[in-house]
């Protein structure tokens, strides 16, 4: 009886832990000023993998990355891909 209710745990588990979900990232940016560094910074974030969509609010100075299900991008891949394009990273807020 231990056995079978701890392997149907273990089971739950597992699949419970392969449930993915998406990230939404929230980049406060400095030096972002017109609708062409909007473009350059969206276009950069969407080239990489796990990138579903981006938003860039210009009056904000805010650029929102989200990420496709199962998908990962890390706070140094979204600062380097910032500072890449020529601007500063103010912050960095994610919301699962």
């Amino acid at each position: 009886m231990k056995k079978g209710i701890m392997l149907a745990v273990f089971v739950f588990a597992s699949l419970f832990s392969q449930v993915a979900h998406a990230d939404e990232i929230t980049v406060a940016v400095k030096g972002m000023v017109c609708s062409f560094c909007a473009q350059g910074i969206k276009k950069t974030f969407l080239r990489k993998d796990g990138v579903e969509a981006v938003d860039v609010d210009l009056d904000k100075k805010v650029v929102t990355v989200k990420t496709k299900a199962g998908a990962a991008l890390s706070d140094s891949d979204v600062k380097e891909s910032i500072v890449d394009a020529g601007y500063e990273v103010v912050s960095i807020e994610r919301k699962a």
